[in-house]
């Protein structure tokens, strides 16, 4: 799935531990608004040391971007946990605030 003009509006503080099985992991929650009037806030989160340190190096809140992800769904103790699990952020044309509002010089005065 991909969600296209997502501004990042906070990113929270990096997760680590160690899985059952002895490996070290590292995650990272990002979230985002679009520019969609409802359902439009999403928190994404990112997995593995190396793609945690690439998103901070290139990525900060302000900044347009567009997200590939997948869904997952898990489930514990009789409740069910959704995620939304990215695997690319490329980066947009600047900042939301530079983001263009639209073209006005086609426009007909009618």
């Amino acid at each position: 799935m991909k969600v296209e003009q997502l501004t990042i509006t906070k990113v929270l503080d990096i997760q680590s531990g160690t899985s059952k099985a002895g490996k070290e992991w590292q995650k990272l929650t990002f979230v985002g608004e679009t520019v969609e009037e409802y359902n439009n806030v999403y928190a994404f989160e990112i997995f593995g040391a190396e793609k945690v340190e690439n998103f901070n190096k290139f990525n900060k809140v302000g900044d347009l971007v567009s997200v590939e992800f997948n869904v997952s769904c898990n489930e514990w103790k009789g409740k069910y946990f959704t995620s939304l699990a990215a695997w690319r952020v490329e980066k947009g044309s600047g900042t939301a605030e530079e983001a263009p509002a639209g073209d006005d010089s086609d426009d007909l005065p009618f």
